[in-house]
């Protein structure tokens, strides 16, 4: 009884239920509950979203791009993998690209074939893991590649755009690809679908440096609408992704809207030099300082979507660098680049991830033991599908 009375004292006092009520009316929608972008989401998306949650109140995932394709000295080698050969377990999330499937290409911009690549997503989801997938789209209005950034091309694929019709073949082709992944039982498979990634960076033809942040937004909405409303997908997790960023206004300046963003994610890399790791510690922890503080504001997973150090010099560089980064902050998965070996173009190896008798070899098993730290065996043990 004492205890009633007091609530109704509480909500009874005039200023106290002013403030609650404008409260309510001032603060967004995701503040009260996990609101998906698309609220026909199929149970096992919505499942896999709410574990995101999840998994980043423990630790975080732990992804390697193209792992089941190749790896340094090998390729398409059935049950293979640079991360198992090292670790005896699979990573827990993989990523692929799926650029030139619409151009109708049977193999992907890394030359892997595409039904290779849908092969390997359901084996990877059949091992309870995650799956990202980028799409590095050619420039849709000169036929360039997507590091071809001449001004106007967002532009000319909106609607009433010159390209938008082109646009929208590509986009068929692509929902045509995403619709083929289902497992063995036609169950679709969740998919962490990440495009314009890098979109802060000036790379890109849907970079800052190409287009306005409006048709960025405009070009953002559309995509997510015709994918979702026109073509009925409902297995995509919408992961919005930048590159670097020195504020949360920088962050936000081209941020479609709450409603149409499900994850907040940006990529960074480390590069050689004197202060190599010095300015790679201070850019991330101001990022993803910023990042959780954005999140927490809109209630949205946050990941590291692509990170890594080429050939990974430094030979623990996984524990006393970017190991120090993943225990400080909440995220739901970070995930380093591919394996390609030896590039003779560059004259360099480019890798992301260690392979057997690389110089970080034995710090990456050490990293892998960090119980922060998930792979295949706990994303299954935490049934993130369930």
């Amino acid at each position: 009884m004492v205890w009633n009375n007091f609530w109704f004292r509480f909500l009874n006092n005039s200023r106290i239920s002013i403030l609650l009520v404008l409260l309510f009316l001032v603060a967004p929608v995701s503040v009260f509950a996990q609101i998906m972008v698309d609220a026909s989401a199929t149970p096992l998306t919505k499942k896999a979203y709410a574990s995101l949650f999840e998994i980043q109140k423990r630790g975080v995932v732990f992804g390697h791009q193209d792992d089941l394709a190749y790896g340094v000295g090998w390729k398409y080698i059935d049950g293979n993998s640079d991360i198992k050969l090292i670790t005896g377990e699979y990573p827990g999330i993989y990523g692929w690209d799926i650029a030139h499937i619409e151009k109708k290409s049977t193999t992907n911009i890394d030359k892997v074939p595409f039904d290779k690549i849908k092969r390997y997503i359901v084996e990877g989801f059949d091992r309870g893991g995650l799956i990202t997938i980028s799409w590095h789209a050619p420039n849709p209005l000169t036929g360039g590649d997507a590091w071809d950034t001449t001004h106007g091309t967002v532009a000319s694929i909106l609607p009433n755009g010159q390209k938008h019709q082109q646009y929208i073949q590509w986009l068929d082709r692509v929902t045509a690809f995403l619709q083929a992944l289902k497992t063995k039982e036609g169950i679709q498979i969740p998919i962490l679908f990440r495009p314009f990634h890098e979109l802060t960076g000036n790379w890109f033809w849907w970079c800052k440096n190409s287009c306005s942040p409006d048709e960025f937004k405009q070009l953002w909405r559309f995509t997510v609408s015709y994918l979702r409303d026109k073509r009925q997908l409902h297995h995509l997790i919408y992961v919005y992704n930048t590159a670097d960023f020195g504020s949360s206004t920088e962050f936000l300046e081209r941020y479609p809207g709450d409603e149409w963003v499900d994850v907040l994610s940006f990529d960074r890399y480390q590069f050689e030099g004197k202060n190599g790791t010095a300015l790679f510690n201070e850019v991330m922890t101001n990022q993803l300082t910023i990042l959780n503080q954005v999140a927490i504001q809109k209630n949205k997973p946050v990941a590291l979507a692509e990170t890594g150090y080429e050939a990974i010099p430094d030979p623990t560089w996984w524990t006393t660098t970017l190991y120090p980064l993943l225990k400080k902050y909440p995220l739901a998965f970070v995930l380093v680049w591919r394996n390609h070996g030896f590039m003779p173009s560059t004259g360099k190896m480019h890798h992301y991830a260690p392979y057997p008798g690389h110089l970080s070899e034995a710090d990456f098993k050490k990293f892998h033991s960090f119980p922060e730290i998930f792979f295949e065996t706990k994303i299954r043990e935490l049934k993130i599908y369930e």
